[in-house]
């Protein structure tokens, strides 16, 4: 037929083929058309103007932009079928191999090479020579690694590299700059962000779209819908091939520029909003851009741009706070504050005082912004001090803190925001405490004369907590918390409720109004949720489990604990020590001392609170208490004295003034154990220290109330009730520090 029809209409191809299809239901295979697509484009055009019953499948790259062509993106590989690709590859090259060796490697492998599949053959190849482990390790590297195709495949297909060659081959200039810039990004990015980097020495502001729609549709960069907009990323193949021509451009240092000065501008102009109504969108945009914020940071530190480094830590140590992001925030303040000199090194320079905040402005900054923005840089790494508490208990870490407090105010305006505020820690270790009372009223009054309303609802909200801690004005700490409350909700600061609500739960606790504390918990653990806040509510929950267990509720709070542990175990947050330690004394009150010792172990090993002497002290002395149940009197009793000693120092006398008294009550027990002569006259006497010694007013826990209960009883079992009375009443007038002299 092809060549009859070739004698009517001569030797024109085109002619001859839609003759022969144009009666036909046929369908025509293209495959392959990325380098031919004008080509194959044409030819597809022409033959469905002229053929009605001819549909075309044309596999390509990008789309042949023909009327009425429907796309079906072949999309990568879901992580079930490329883990089965994985395996039966590998299987072909070493028998008898299975995913099942090693399931979390292969995962890592088919993840990291987005599921490519030519990719993922080739990889299964490498096993001959190679765990998977290996493998996913060499990843890095993969251009030289992933080598071993099939001779007999085209040659593009032989390499994953000849295949990225195949397709950066096929790209027009202009696309190669961009698809290289890319590369610099993590995590992808907005339209607005591939603009700024890649588009900076471009001819027109509409360039970049143009080529980033280009290369979606050669199928080089990802488009994915996110909250309204679209979102751009390579593939991480795709990604390190490109930061490999970017280096070869020479253009690496410009277009990381790029990506630090409009990341440190997004970071610096969306913290502000993370104190009010934007408060949900601006956490959300942080979040959506996080790793390039991290990426943004790692290019400042290694340019040694101690500007721009500060700027994007006190842009972001905000976010760190509300997010829990301790690890991060530690240790990005660190690197940054190496970076210029250190503004708490020699003698007592005083701050002056700052209306302006550090990151108001853009770098650079000068005089006394850039010295504050460096002591703030500095704070940042204070706030995180638990971390490492040993380091700021020795003789170098006390000298620190006694300049910090030399060189802020309560009166001045950056010491009322944070990160100014935690200058408070360095109060707080001092163990100074009508000192540290009299900075926050100065701070408050300081906020109130400024008309600073944030700053306010955060300090009267730190306020509140001190209160219902030290137990001196817990009365006073409802009227704080109420009115942080109040303010935050009118500011529209949902993490700031959530904090308010916990403060006045924890005054409510001290005061021993515990469906109040309930309520209170409860409300800011369902805020926190729906902020996302999960380490806030994960801290949230294990304080409503430990109150229902206070209110008599004790099945429905244990059960929160246990919960809470495995809610903090994904968070990695505060909320676990506390709530082992709340089970502790659930466990302990209810009999069941082995499992808590299990829990006491658990919290020893995970949180290595043997640097902290707070978190020893607490650790022993619960031993101890351990020890008296079980009826251990000797390791009980030398345990008992040591929680003593070690609960004195100034951290334990701020956090939990009534831990010393406590520890007492069970040296008191551990001789009432022995009952040696003597014992109980000296058990009754420790009583009335203990008694003596706790902040006025002071509302007993449960765990307390039962402990000073068992003890005077089995105490008097020893003695007389003269005897006792007498005791005790000496006991009323020692010292905590005279007592364990007697000890």
């Amino acid at each position: 037929e092809l060549r009859a029809a070739s004698e009517r209409q001569g030797d024109d191809p085109m002619v001859r083929l839609v003759e022969h299809c144009a009666d036909r239901r046929m369908l025509l295979v293209l495959d392959n058309c990325e380098h031919v697509v004008d080509a194959a484009a044409a030819l597809a055009e022409h033959l469905l103007a002229r053929c009605p019953g001819v549909t075309v499948l044309a596999t390509s790259r990008e789309p042949l932009g023909v009327p009425g062509e429907l796309l079906y993106p072949v999309e990568p590989l879901p992580q079930p079928y490329a883990l089965r690709l994985f395996g039966e590859r590998g299987a072909a090259v070493r028998p008898g191999f299975t995913v099942d060796q090693d399931p979390d490697a292969v995962a890592e492998i088919c993840r990291r090479l987005d599921g490519l599949p030519l990719a993922i053959e080739l990889a299964a190849a490498r096993l001959r020579m190679l765990t998977p482990r290996q493998i996913a390790d060499r990843l890095d590297d993969r251009f030289r690694l992933l080598t071993s195709g099939a001779r007999t495949a085209l040659p593009r297909q032989q390499t994953l590299r000849a295949v990225v060659d195949w397709s950066w081959d096929l790209l027009d200039a202009t696309e190669r700059a961009v698809l290289a810039r890319l590369s610099v990004f993590s995590g992808g990015c907005d339209l607005a962000a591939a603009e700024a980097v890649c588009g900076s020495d471009g001819p027109d502001g509409g360039y970049v779209l143009q080529t980033l729609a280009s290369l979606v549709d050669k199928s080089l960069a990802v488009a994915e819908p996110d909250d309204g907009g679209m979102r751009y990323r390579l593939l991480e193949t795709v990604s390190e091939y490109g930061g490999e021509r970017l280096d070869e451009s020479g253009e690496r240092a410009a277009a990381e520029r790029a990506h630090l000065t409009y990341f440190r501008e997004l970071a610096r102009t969306t913290d502000p909003l993370l104190r009010g109504q934007g408060q949900r969108a601006a956490i959300a945009r942080i979040e959506r851009d996080y790793e390039n914020l991290r990426t943004a940071l790692r290019h400042a530190i290694a340019a040694r741009d101690e500007q721009e480094a500060l700027s994007l830590v006190l842009s972001l140590s905000w976010f760190w706070q509300m997010r829990d992001l301790r690890l991060d925030a530690r240790g990005w303040a660190r690197e940054a504050a190496a970076l210029g000199p250190d503004p708490f090194a020699g003698p007592v320079r005083p701050a002056p005082p700052l209306l302006q905040r550090c990151t108001d402005v853009p770098p650079p900054l000068a005089g006394e912004l850039l010295d504050e923005a460096r002591r703030q840089v500095h704070l940042t790494q204070l706030g995180y001090m638990d971390m490492e508490m040993g380091r700021w208990q020795s003789e170098w870490g006390q000298e620190r803190l006694r300049v910090i407090r030399g060189t802020y105010r309560a009166d001045l305006p950056q010491a009322c925001r944070p990160p100014g505020n935690i200058w408070y820690f360095a109060v707080l270790m001092s163990g100074d405490l009508a000192t540290m009372r009299e900075l926050i009223d100065a701070t408050v009054r300081t906020c109130r004369e400024l008309g600073s309303e944030w700053e306010l609802a955060l300090v009267l909200q730190m306020r509140a907590n001190v209160l219902a801690n030290r137990g001196d004005s817990p009365v006073d700490g409802v009227a704080d918390a109420d009115e942080s409350l109040a303010l935050f909700t009118r500011l529209g600061d949902e993490w700031g409720m959530a904090e308010a609500l916990s403060a006045r739960g924890e005054t409510h606790e001290q005061l021993g109004r515990y469906a109040e504390a309930a309520e209170d918990y409860r409300c800011a653990m369902e805020v926190a949720e729906s902020l996302g806040s999960h380490a806030q509510a994960a801290i949230l929950q294990v304080r409503h489990g430990n109150v229902l267990v206070e209110q008599g509720e004790g099945e429905r709070g244990e059960a929160l604990l246990r919960e809470a542990l495995d809610v903090a175990r994904r968070h990695h947050n505060e909320a676990r020590p506390a709530a082992r330690m709340f089970l502790i004394s659930r466990l302990a009150a209810t009999g069941r001392t082995a499992e808590a010792r299990e829990q006491l172990a658990a919290l020893r090993e995970e949180f290595g609170v043997s640097e902290m002497m707070f978190f020893r002290g607490m650790t022993v002395g619960i031993e101890a208490m351990l020890d008296v149940l079980d009826g251990h009197g000797g390791p009980a009793l030398s345990g008992a004295i040591r929680a003593v000693e070690l609960s004195g120092d100034p951290l334990a006398m701020v956090v939990m003034p009534e831990m010393r008294a406590l520890h007492l009550l069970t040296v008191a027990r551990a001789l009432a154990l022995r009952a040696a002569p003597g014992d109980g006259a000296l058990a009754a006497r420790l009583i009335g220290v203990s008694d003596a010694s706790l902040p006025t007013p002071h509302v007993r826990s449960g765990l307390e109330r039962r402990w000073r209960t068992d003890t005077e009883t089995e105490v008097r079992a020893l003695v007389d009730d003269a005897a006792y009375a007498r005791a005790h009443a000496e006991g009323g007038g020692l010292s905590i520090e005279e007592a364990t002299a007697l000890l």
